[in-house]
């Protein structure tokens, strides 16, 4: 079968992604699961390699790529700073053109976005952004992938994000217009999302017709809500905080009585790794409404297929 493509480049940001390519990915991911889960071996990567460039640890970023890839019929190859000349004062834009040189992709999970925007810039391969400070496209996608699988369908759904306003929450404004969903965020003064972000997804939602809202208060945001959706208080590069966040997010915990005001049948969700008793109870992580490791398994079958669409033509 004919593999289908993505129009740019790279993946940087959810922005780079139409409607249409964002459920062409979903479509994709799926096909590709079944074929999986049935043994049907599909390997349109044969021959190709990606390099993975770790300056963040990651557990379901460095496996789900590095098995992606092998189940593509590629192969991937981890890098961090201190194996590399990056390390060591050389720049990004000569160790995209190096790289370019020797691997077919580049997906990269660091602290600067501007980073992979330069790694796409100087590399003439795809460059898939696999996190940094302000996105996380591919963590997004894979969240919704998860919600179709349960809900049949996203549209006109409401999702309420209830923590931090970080790149998790920055990636699900940009998402939730692109897949015709509405969401609410609850994050306490001085961590809501920032408004550039905030701004952009509204113009999202006006095009598609849906409603972004923004609020201090966790009830109102779940209040009927089809899916919360929550992160850890403090990021990698946010340690120092850790203890000063844990009083201001408290009130945000995702627990049983802030469950009783969204719909009876929603989904509960996290990226992981979370901290069972801050941001999310164990009672919730663990209980019926709980999606996380249906989602964290989708992370390997949403970036085969971005995986695949990016570059099975390069």
């Amino acid at each position: 079968m004919s593999m289908v493509h993505l129009s740019k480049k790279d993946l940087v940001s959810i922005l780079d992604l139409s409607k249409e390519e964002l459920e062409s990915i979903l479509n994709v991911a799926e096909m590709l699961r079944t074929k999986q889960k049935n043994r049907e071996f599909f390997v349109p990567l044969l021959g190709k390699t990606l390099a993975m460039i770790f300056t963040k640890s990651s557990t379901r970023t460095r496996v789900s790529f590095e098995i992606a890839m092998f189940q593509l019929g590629g192969a991937a190859l981890y890098l961090n700073p201190n194996d590399m000349q990056l390390g060591r004062g050389e720049t990004i834009a000569d160790t995209a053109r190096v790289l370019s040189r020797y691997v077919d992709g580049i997906m990269i999970r660091t602290y600067a976005h501007s980073d992979v925007l330069e790694l796409g810039k100087y590399g003439t391969i795809p460059v898939i952004n696999g996190l940094t400070d302000d996105e996380h496209p591919c963590q997004i996608i894979a969240d919704i992938l998860t919600i179709k699988d349960k809900k049949k369908s996203v549209k006109g759904l409401k999702v309420a994000y209830v923590g931090d306003g970080n790149n998790v929450c920055n990636s699900w404004l940009y998402a939730a217009p692109k897949a015709d969903m509405h969401m609410a965020v609850a994050s306490p003064a001085g961590y809501l999302p920032k408004e550039a972000v905030v701004k952009k997804a509204k113009e999202l939602a006006a095009e598609s017709k849906t409603q972004i809202i923004i609020t201090e208060s966790p009830e109102e945001a779940v209040k009927d809500a089809d899916v919360i959706y929550t992160d850890v208080w403090a990021s990698m590069g946010q340690e120092a905080e850790t203890e000063k966040r844990k009083k201001v997010f408290a009130p945000y915990q995702v627990n049983s009585a802030l469950l009783k005001h969204a719909k009876k049948d929603c989904l509960v969700m996290h990226c992981l790794p979370a901290h069972r008793g801050e941001e999310i109870s164990a009672e919730v992580m663990d209980g019926p409404n709980s999606v996380v490791f249906d989602e964290a398994e989708n992370r390997l079958h949403a970036q085969k297929a971005i995986l695949a669409m990016l570059m099975a033509k390069s």
